[in-house]
């Protein structure tokens, strides 16, 4: 009896503290928001729901998953080009730490891991890969120490943009189907994004 007392006793403590750290997780997300948190920000094109982060300065490690397979936690940037990628072309990526280090990964699955396929990274300035929709644009670790990933949803090749679809950049609503765009120009053949935050892009390569 004495050792179930004392284990109910730890859950109950256990579970209080899960309390305390749960109601604390919001106050962490909800101070100077600029959407609200969990907020639908936008949708692209082929439907996939970027939710608001509040700010950069929120982590919440919540998991999110879809059909059971984990995309990463919400509402990072990471977990939105995951799930974007999972429900356009069946397949992740692997863990990152960040997401600049999605530069070094050299292969996605299936979430039954029956498929897999090559990862390629483009540098940006490439001669011989022109961008195109489904890449994943990678910013190195000096953007806030933890770099970027967005998705090329569309190319304006008359007035030379890209347009992407992402999490946690700026937090902000979405104007259309996509969350902004950046220009590029072509230069002795090769195709550069005038952002100078940008290693590359990655892309999924297909049978």
């Amino acid at each position: 009896m004495f050792r179930f007392l004392k284990l109910f006793h730890l859950l109950i403590l256990f579970s209080v503290g899960n309390s305390i750290y749960a109601s604390e997780l919001p106050e962490l997300c909800n101070t100077d928001c600029v959407v609200k948190y969990g907020e639908v920000l936008g949708k692209s094109v082929s439907g996939v729901e970027a939710y608001s982060n509040c700010s950069s300065r929120c982590v919440n490690p919540t998991p999110f998953f879809v059909n059971k397979t984990f995309t990463g936690i919400k509402w990072q940037c990471v977990e939105y080009a995951r799930r974007w990628l999972l429900m356009n072309q069946g397949v992740v990526y692997g863990d990152v730490d960040v997401a600049a280090d999605i530069w070094q990964l050299e292969s996605v699955t299936s979430p039954d891991n029956k498929i897999q396929k090559d990862f390629l990274s483009i540098l940006n300035g490439d001669t011989q890969q022109f961008i195109q929709r489904g890449d994943l644009l990678i910013y190195s670790r000096t953007f806030l120490g933890t770099g970027h990933v967005a998705v090329v949803v569309e190319l304006d090749a008359i007035n030379q943009r890209v347009y992407l679809a992402e999490q946690n950049f700026d937090n902000t609503r979405w104007q259309g189907d996509s969350a902004r765009s950046i220009p590029y120009v072509i230069h002795e053949g090769g195709i550069w994004l005038l952002d100078p935050y940008i290693i590359g892009w990655k892309r999924v390569v297909s049978d």
